[in-house]
């Protein structure tokens, strides 16, 4: 990777489907970075045969491993910081995050989540909407704070809930949403193309890269 190429590390827990979106729209669209490694905290997530797939390295460190969570992100800290990332992208990794973790990677740590935030925060977010009767749903792409789903939003795609939907259904429509959105947020935030004044987040075009 040359100096001037910025550098991406990618968590993950399960399928590696925005993995997969990420790493195709880098090799499509010729970003100026590269994913250096995926790093799941499950031996036998499916995405790291995503990875592979990609030629990307994959490398596991699981919960066991470590005797409490303090250490098990100490752990994960020096694996990701081996590769000096730009960016550190959570796609699907499914563990809460310490506070010293987050601020270790404070403006370079971003999720995606399956809601229009702030609504729904936290888990089985299709069930929750569909219970609620909203007419509208969808995904958020946000930077990460010590507050779980709460930090600053970069951007949202919404969908619409349909009379006949079901969670698998309307999980579909979201997922297809996070693939499109994503890959851009992540383009923008490890080119520097993101400004960010308290909670409001602003993207500046490709042409404005650093």
């Amino acid at each position: 990777m040359s100096k001037s190429q910025g550098s991406i590390v990618v968590l993950i827990s399960g399928a590696g489907s925005n993995l997969h979106a990420i790493a195709q729209a880098c090799a499509e669209q010729r970003w100026s970075a590269r994913i250096a490694a995926v790093i799941s905290n499950r031996a036998d997530a499916p995405g790291l045969g995503v990875a592979a797939a990609h030629g990307i390295p994959g490398l596991v460190l699981e919960a066991a491993e470590r005797p409490t969570r303090e250490a098990y992100e100490q752990g994960l800290m020096r694996l990701i910081d081996a590769h000096a990332p730009d960016a550190v992208v959570l796609a699907g990794f499914m563990r809460v995050l310490g506070a010293g973790f987050v601020e270790h990677y404070s403006g370079r740590l971003i999720n995606v989540h399956p809601s229009l935030l702030p609504a729904f925060a936290g888990l089985h977010t299709h069930r929750r909407a569909l219970e609620a009767g909203v007419k509208w749903h969808g995904a958020t792409v946000h930077l990460v704070t010590p507050e779980v789903d709460a930090g600053p939003i970069v951007d949202q795609a919404v969908v619409p809930v349909l009379d006949d939907d079901t969670e698998a259904s309307l999980r579909a429509r979201v997922l297809e949403q996070e693939h499109r959105i994503y890959p851009a947020a992540v383009r923008a935030l490890v080119e520097g193309r993101l400004r960010v004044q308290g909670q409001r987040v602003r993207m500046l075009p490709p042409e404005a890269s650093r």
